[in-house]
């Protein structure tokens, strides 16, 4: 569904990405790791059409959508939700979640899909008339997640979900996000969490450098001693039967 060919991308004269090659096919969960700095974000924003392609090619859905504007590409299905968990807090959880529909005009099916986000996360519902400003950090994590879905994504990109939460959070949110999944919707996670993020994706690419490093399936790569000494420690047996759960 998401092809990226040969991506070189950054700011002004500074180019942050080299050759960037990743695929994310329809349905599938893919998960793009490394630390701060590695160029994770930039990559995301490259695809969103926020910062531009120097060279190469972005194709979404059989369309070339690097040189497109952010808003044509998120008409065409592609939704990034971002790592600074944006809310406007003087308005309500509602009417937050009510700014991801702004591209579409089948009101039925905006309520139809606020329902659904609602069964995702049965904590919005309770909280919809209060004002944003009031959630908790994995609350806000839940609205912007919740409002990317309103825009009726073909796939949602999603930026350091778990950042700055506390790790039974954590393991909701993967959890709400693994659900999402399982309704067909095509999903791109970036996360230093390697672990949690391994445990929900079926392929994974290693970005250090602008440069990736490192891909393979995700059962092969938390089986893969070398990643398991540079990003792993524990066990995962018990986070994977609570993801799943």
């Amino acid at each position: 569904m998401l092809n990226i060919k040969e991506v070189h991308s950054g700011y002004g004269k500074l180019k942050i990405l080299r050759g960037i090659n990743l695929n994310v096919p329809q349905g599938g969960v893919v998960a793009l790791l490394g630390g701060n700095g590695t160029g994770k974000s930039t990559l995301l924003k490259t695809i969103s059409g926020l910062v531009p392609v120097m060279e190469g090619s972005i194709e979404f859905d059989g369309q070339i959508i690097s040189g497109k504007k952010p808003h044509e590409i998120v008409r065409s299905g592609l939704v990034q939700v971002t790592q600074s968990k944006e809310a406007y807090p003087a308005m309500t959880v509602e009417e937050n979640l009510m700014l991801g529909a702004f591209t579409r005009s089948d009101s039925g099916g905006v309520r139809a899909d606020l329902e659904k986000v609602y069964e995702f996360f049965p904590v919005l519902r309770q909280r919809r008339k209060v004002l944003s400003g009031t959630l908790s950090g994995g609350e806000v994590q839940m609205l912007v997640i919740g409002r990317g879905l309103m825009a009726k994504p073909k796939m949602l990109m999603l930026d350091e979900p778990s950042a700055a939460l506390a790790p039974k959070v954590v393991l909701e949110i993967f959890s709400n996000i693994y659900k999402i999944s399982q309704t067909g919707v095509t999903i791109l996670i970036v996360e230093q969490n390697v672990r949690m993020a391994l445990l929900l994706a079926q392929y994974a690419y290693i970005i250090r450098d602008g440069v990736i490093m490192i891909e393979g399936s995700a059962e092969d790569l938390i089986n893969d001693s070398s990643v398991k000494d540079s990003f792993l420690g524990g066990t995962v047996a018990n986070t994977k039967k609570s993801l799943n759960s």
